[in-house]
């Protein structure tokens, strides 16, 4: 009788386990990755290259202004950040100059800005052929 119990038990345990349904896999959509390819995939393009800032730089006044985080970067005893700039500022006397680059403290290579685009100089335009 013992036995009986035993091999039923044992006859509903097996059956019970293979009943366990196993997990689906992802489901990978076009539209989920349209900003770049799955986790999965190696980074060889898209992840692979750099991040670059864009920002206008007014020469006449040394301000940097961060176009997609809306942040300005000018100096005041020293390099700040702030979403407004103080009222000692003016900016867009002769219009900014449009950079692109790869870091994230464009003040790091003021230097180089100034030199290359001196303060009361306009902008050159573009000429049309």
């Amino acid at each position: 009788m013992k036995i009986r119990y035993v091999l039923i038990l044992l006859t509903l345990v097996f059956l019970t386990q293979a009943c366990v349904i196993a997990p689906a896999p992802p489901v990978y959509r076009d539209d989920v990755y349209r900003q770049g390819p799955p986790p999965h995939a190696p980074a060889h393009g898209y992840r692979h290259k750099q991040r670059y800032y864009r920002y206008y730089y007014y020469p006449e006044v040394g301000v940097y202004f961060d176009l997609d985080r809306r942040l300005y970067f000018y100096l005041d005893g020293g390099w700040r950040v702030s979403t407004r700039l103080p009222g000692s500022l003016r900016v867009g006397l002769y219009g900014p100059v449009t950079l692109e680059m790869d870091l994230a403290e464009p003040y790091r290579r003021y230097d180089e800005h100034r030199h290359n685009y001196p303060p009361g100089k306009p902008k050159k335009k573009n000429k049309k052929w």
